[in-house]
């Protein structure tokens, strides 16, 4: 066995180049299945942690339509009819809802003294960090009183108040201009992150809804509502039961085909959205892999027919002394083999040196599967074994006679 796995080595290492061009396409395989895998296994578990950081029990009723752009979960802002009526009679009219906070959400120019950037300004009520998880670090969040008073407060991401502040701290009782309202800073969140709906909650800055909507910019209308359904709550009735109600109060027929102008989320739905294009990768990943596993088998097969034909003559001589046909097809499977078993280990660890990167650079988990990277490194030995069988079983079947007559 061990004088078959030296001649199949010096075999490999003779024809270099041969050997190089046969473990390409094992190599790209095995990078790719490795690589776009577990990327894939990552986003997921991003998508999970996400979507965890929407909040418990979260039942969510937005204006328009929702697009998925991006890999993020985009509501159709432009519909003016999701009133705060609207948002009043969801909760009222939801026996599960625990608790329940209308919002508005829009970008907009935050400025203080000389500093001035970019934020997602989000008009709510006192109960929104209770119902989407998270509270203030430093500070507090606006209570019933500034929202029944319209205050000029605000409460900010962590970091909005780092660039305006320098640190978060810092930002407690100062001010800061929007649309030319002077507003005081009440407290700074704690840090969050991106949720599955692809908003950055460090970057949010929560102002009262009753502001917003009479002092600030004078709106007339929401963009959705938070609700907070009980532990054990059926969501698709509690789903069923809210659509019912907005197409009431809208006036939509769905038998006559008018379509909804809101739509209803679960936790679960945005997973499902995200899914979608995570399925799409996945799927991308085992063609591709395939693919190109299926070439180098292909490589390795035809390499080894063309070595079985340049080495009859080997082949003859050592069955003359006495080699027995299982150690011809146990050398010929030991090249094919290590060919395969090679390229798909580079593959492999060539595919863990990019994930650190992608992992860094992308800020996704770090997630590494051991299954799949066994199994990668197992078929890719197995596939050369496969790809080496035909041609091992012809060169034991060489007739030695006439190979040591011709010669």
């Amino acid at each position: 066995m061990f004088l078959s796995l030296r001649i199949a080595l010096k075999s490999l290492a003779t024809h270099k180049m041969r050997t190089v061009l046969a473990m390409l396409g094992v190599f790209l395989g095995a990078l790719a299945l490795t690589g776009v895998l577990h990327i894939s296994l990552a986003m997921e578990r991003k998508a999970v942690e996400e979507t965890e950081k929407l909040g418990p029990n979260l039942l969510m009723a937005m204006s328009g339509t929702i697009r998925f752009r991006r890999g993020d979960i985009r509501p159709d802002m432009g519909n003016t009819r999701f009133r705060l009526p609207d948002a009043v009679a969801l909760m009222r009219g939801l026996p599960s809802v625990v608790d329940g906070v209308p919002y508005f959400s829009a970008p907009m120019p935050i400025r203080s003294g000389d500093k001035k950037t970019m934020c997602q300004v989000v008009a709510t009520w006192p109960a929104y960090p209770k119902i989407r998880g998270g509270a203030p670090r430093y500070g507090r969040f606006f209570d019933q009183d500034d929202e029944d008073e319209k205050a000029l407060v605000c409460v900010l991401g962590p970091a909005v108040a780092a660039r305006l502040f320098g640190t978060p701290e810092a930002a407690l009782g100062e001010a800061v201009y929007m649309f030319r309202a002077r507003l005081r800073v009440l407290g700074v969140m704690e840090e969050k992150g991106s949720d599955v709906s692809g908003a950055n909650q460090d970057e949010q800055v929560f102002v009262p809804l009753s502001t917003y909507m009479r002092r600030l910019a004078n709106k007339n209308y929401i963009h959705g509502v938070y609700m907070q359904l009980a532990d054990g709550t059926d969501f698709e009735a509690a789903k069923a039961s809210a659509e019912h109600i907005l197409r009431r109060r809208h006036d939509i027929k769905v038998e006559k085909g008018q379509r909804d102008d809101f739509r209803v989320l679960t936790a679960r739905d945005t997973m499902d959205l995200k899914q979608q294009a995570l399925d799409l990768v996945k799927t991308l990943g085992y063609i591709s892999s395939s693919l190109s596993f299926g070439i180098g088998g292909l490589g390795i097969l035809s390499i080894m027919i063309l070595l079985v034909r340049a080495r009859r003559l080997e082949i003859g001589i050592r069955r003359a002394v006495g080699a027995r046909r299982s150690d011809i097809v146990r050398q010929f499977l030991f090249e094919s083999g290590a060919m395969s078993a090679v390229g798909g280990a580079a593959g492999t660890i060539a595919a863990l040196l990019l994930l650190v990167v992608v992992y860094r650079l992308g800020e996704f988990p770090s997630v590494y599967n051991p299954w799949l990277i066994g199994g990668s490194l197992v078929g890719s030995a197995a596939l050369g074994l496969a790809a080496g069988a035909y041609p091992a079983w012809a060169a034991a079947n060489v007739e030695v006679l006439s190979v040591l007559r011709d010669e």
